[in-house]
């Protein structure tokens, strides 16, 4: 394993900090189970969505699966020790809902959350804040198999999942995010099915994204009875959403992307309401009937945090006859009551997910956040990027990703310097993972995985954070 510690060829940082951050700003790294412990049957796990849709034919590229993936169920204390090596402040994971409560109901079952008992212990051991993430899309089968997050049920599941979650480590972990992007979660998983459980229906997606934010409420409400000293907050995934021209009708189109993007679940956890003109959108999806009296109310209790996810913009255009956006998350079926939208490229570099970069858009995305919704702390909970790696001599040289990193961190400060609280920055992801639909073939992490050895490789943006961590600050340009 090469030194983390060594500094990286480029030289951005021997120069001293240009801009500093502020004292106790929290800088860590995230990942999710499904992507990253494998020991798919081990300890009593069961199968969650995931595993149903990855050993589906044709769901994955190449067929892949998070059976075994980095296998970190097996080695998370050398894992950890790779974190404190690189300096994390903290690390932000989620449970494995059907590890931790086979079938998703009934008691907890004790050799998985032993599993994450020894992760936070590990973790407050080498001085690392655990960030728990309750929800990063492995429902468990049954509960979809009974209707999914389109079902009412699903979302009083998740409450009794989360006490089972605090009783056991509520008294280590200080911040608690109950979902995370429930946007992917409902629209592609119920809209496009690009994600699992892979259906397609658009009543379903929005139904689903309702009940997954009361499952949200409920949980909130829980773990506030049980926890009242615990940071609480929700992870959205955030997008500016910018007209290609100035006519009305691309004015138009942003609008309503942006409604379906970001609005559809500020709105309601923040505001306690759905916006007017997202329901007249959705008005040949659905009637809002799955809205009962009472659910905005427990949807807006309130939190301590609000975690924003964010990799890109949105560049949306009116309709043109005989062109419909096809690009996998950006599928019709993911934008219902927007089908016809396009969204266009702009000939701007983007990542190996073909995503734009856009780093000003994070500016943007966190001063609306503050300006509009709320005061409270903003985190940014992911932010990262994909490029093809190619390791030399034992080495891993990203250039490319450690400049997204230090224009996105840029923009974080300069967010913080016009005015809003953001109190920490977890890159996404601390190591390559199995990145869903696309298998094992995209890489985000700052860390290498020889997915045949399991050999990890720290890469130059892994050495560059930790300098960053370490000077709290960032470099002249």
């Amino acid at each position: 394993m090469s030194d983390p510690t060594r500094p990286p060829a480029v030289g951005v940082l021997d120069q001293g900090p240009a801009i500093t951050f502020p004292p106790g700003f929290l800088w860590g790294a995230a990942t999710a189970a499904y992507q990253i412990e494998g020991a798919a049957t081990a300890g009593g796990r069961t199968p969650s969505i995931w595993d149903t849709f990855s050993h589906t034919e044709g769901r994955t590229v190449g067929g892949h699966t998070g059976d075994v993936a980095c296998d970190h169920f097996h080695r998370m204390p050398d894992d950890v020790r790779l974190m404190a090596e690189l300096g994390l402040k903290s690390y932000r994971f989620s449970v494995s809902w059907p590890r931790v409560q086979p079938g998703g109901s009934g008691a907890a079952n004790a050799e998985g959350l032993d599993f994450y008992q020894r992760l936070v212990d590990e973790l407050l051991g080498h001085g690392i804040e655990p960030w728990l993430t309750l929800y990063h899309w492995d429902l468990p089968q049954p509960l979809e198999d009974a209707g999914g997050w389109p079902a009412r049920d699903t979302a009083g599941r998740f409450a009794d999942y989360a006490q089972l979650v605090a009783d056991a480590l509520g008294d280590r972990v200080r911040y608690w995010t109950t979902l995370n992007e429930p946007w992917c979660s409902a629209f592609l998983g119920y809209g496009s099915g690009a994600h699992a459980p892979g259906r397609t229906d658009g009543a379903d997606a929005v139904r689903a994204g309702h009940h997954l934010m009361l499952g949200h409420g409920l949980a909130v409400q829980a773990l506030r009875a049980s926890r009242p000293d615990a940071q609480l907050g929700i992870t959205v995934n955030l997008y500016p959403v910018t007209p290609a021209t100035d006519s009305p009708a691309d004015a138009d189109a942003a609008r309503r992307i942006d409604a379906l993007a970001n609005r559809f679940f500020l709105d309601p956890v923040l505001r306690g309401s759905y916006p007017a003109d997202l329901q007249a959108d959705l008005a040949s999806v659905t009637d809002f009937g799955h809205v009962l009296d009472g659910d905005l109310a427990t949807i807006s209790t309130p939190l301590d945090l609000v975690g924003i996810n964010y990799y890109s913009r949105h560049v949306v255009a009116a309709p043109v006859e005989g062109e419909q956006p096809q690009a996998y998350w950006r599928a019709p079926t993911c934008w219902p009551g927007s089908e016809d939208v396009r969204f266009v490229t702009r000939g701007v570099p983007v990542t190996d997910m073909d995503w734009e970069i856009d780093a000003p858009g994070l500016v943007e995305t966190l001063e609306r956040v503050h300006r509009d919704y709320t005061d409270l702390p903003l985190y940014v909970t992911e932010n990262g990027s994909a490029f093809v790696d190619t390791v030399v001599d034992g080495q891993v040289d990203d250039t490319d990703r450690l400049a997204y990193f230090d224009s996105h961190l840029r923009a974080a400060h300069a967010a913080i310097g016009a005015g809003v609280p953001l109190r920490g920055y977890f890159a996404w992801s601390l190591m390559d993972n199995f990145e869903w639909a696309w298998g094992y073939t995209k890489r985000f992490g700052m860390v290498y995985v020889d997915y045949d050895s399991q050999v990890r490789i720290p890469k130059s943006s892994a050495r560059w954070y930790a300098e960053v961590i370490r000077r709290n600050g960032l470099a002249a340009q």
